[in-house]
């Protein structure tokens, strides 16, 4: 037995403060959903990988149903430069091709996929590992991106290939899993109506399976503290106003403007609250579901 794995209860109630702090919390997610995006450094740190597993297991355990939606640009990124296959890049979205597409599948549903449920299963857990192909957990259309040129009113069309945009999620295979105490590990990949495969952006995976799901949670794990205000103070908590005053007034910028519109799209439904946590911290989900405080930054309604 690893050093790591002889020493995660201990660590897991020591961060999570107490138990008796913990308890209220466990109560009340009894029997919910998370939905929890696993990306970013975390899911390249051998050592957070593994206490992310223990943590998602940890929360099976407390009577919380967590659901994974993972990424891999990175992964996928170096595949690709492996077999000399070019690809490049609009608004951070990878334009896809047939040969491309095929590449994605592989890393996502193969590799990226198994190791995690491979994680999960050596922590004690049940997890199986599906794509959003199987049982058509996620039919997808392609997405549209629009662009304008400089000085011009015309609007094009940009061709991105097989990236994909959730259209329908069937969640029916989430509740028998849930039901049978099963983890659900999902790559983001869907289904189009001829039978395409599309490559879908994680977040926009994790944002639609939540809202369909009814989860208490969506959590984005990044590789960032959450938001920021313009003096680089972290906002614990934001309304939808507030989020969407901050979103026009450019103080949340770049890749972190899809990821607050997911999250404000997710919580128009049943879904309480939206998180976008450090996946870096180990132990960061206990930390924001087991203490008052929390950590990261928290999008609800008022």
């Amino acid at each position: 037995m690893s050093k790591s794995t002889e020493t995660t209860t201990g660590e897991q109630l020591q961060t999570a403060a107490t138990l008796s702090e913990a308890l209220p919390y466990m109560r009340r997610f009894n029997g919910k959903t998370f939905v929890i995006k696993f990306g970013g450094h975390a899911m390249g740190d051998e050592r957070l990988a593994d206490l992310f597993a223990h943590d998602v297991v940890l929360l099976k355990q407390v009577g919380i149903n967590p659901v994974i939606v993972h990424g891999g640009g990175p992964q996928i990124g170096h595949m690709l430069e492996r077999l000399r296959i070019q690809s490049s890049f609009v608004d951070g979205l990878r334009v896809t091709d047939q040969e491309t597409v095929e590449i994605v599948e592989m890393v996502l549903t193969g590799s990226i996929n198994k190791q995690i449920v491979a994680a999960i299963n050596g922590a004690g857990g049940c997890a199986v590992g599906l794509s959003g192909k199987d049982a058509r957990l996620i039919e997808a259309c392609p997405l549209q991106r629009t662009t304008r040129d400089p000085g011009s009113q015309i609007e094009k069309v940009l061709d991105l290939g097989f990236v994909g945009d959730p259209k329908k999620i069937n969640p029916g295979v989430l509740e028998k899993f849930g039901e049978a105490g099963i983890i659900p590990v999902i790559a983001p990949i869907g289904l189009g109506d001829n039978g395409e495969t599309f490559n879908i952006n994680a977040d926009t995976a994790a944002g639609a399976i939540a809202a369909a799901v009814g989860a208490a949670k969506l959590i984005m794990m990044t590789d960032v503290v959450g938001l920021l205000d313009r003096s680089g103070r972290l906002i614990p908590h934001l309304s939808p106003t507030a989020a969407n005053a901050l979103l026009k007034d450019g103080t949340i910028e770049g890749g972190m403007i899809p990821k607050v519109e997911t999250c404000l799209a997710t919580i128009q439904g049943k879904t309480e609250a939206a998180h976008i946590l450090d996946g870096r911290v180990p132990h960061v989900l206990l930390l924001e579901i087991f203490t008052a405080h929390g950590v990261g930054t928290m999008i609800r309604n008022d």
